[in-house]
């Protein structure tokens, strides 16, 4: 699990490999990764918008930005969470992710942004 902590939120990032997952090409690996965001803070946030670079092992990189989380900008209250599951198809075996959440304090409408931490997404591979 990779952590971060960023403006009082904990970001937490678990990542798994699906292997049945039918793709269309040039996609061959598909990996799903779950994030958790604590807020520690003493003020309400807003998640509004995501920000992601996509490294592929093929030496693709894409940048991914746009409105809230799987269709959602959840509120997360002090001391609450919030935990969404997203996916990721890649052309090569292992690939990487970075990103930010910019967010906004309900009482004030400041905004700010929380790091995602860097995370990796490798084909497991077995020795026998």
């Amino acid at each position: 699990m990779k952590e971060s902590n960023t403006n009082k939120y904990i970001i937490s990032v678990e990542t798994t490999y699906i292997p049945d997952y039918e793709m269309q090409l040039p996609y061959k690996y598909f990996f799903t990764y779950e994030i958790t965001i604590q807020n520690l803070s003493d003020q309400t946030g807003q998640l509004v918008s995501r920000y992601w670079e996509i490294k592929d092992g093929s030496g693709i990189n894409e940048v991914v930005n746009g409105l809230g989380v799987v269709g959602q900008q959840p509120i997360i209250e002090p001391g609450d969470s919030f935990t969404y599951t997203s996916g990721c198809p890649l052309i090569s075996a292992i690939g990487k992710m970075e990103g930010y959440y910019s967010m906004v304090r309900t009482a004030d409408n400041s905004e700010f942004n929380v790091r995602i931490p860097s995370f990796t997404m490798i084909l497991p591979f077995h020795l026998n």
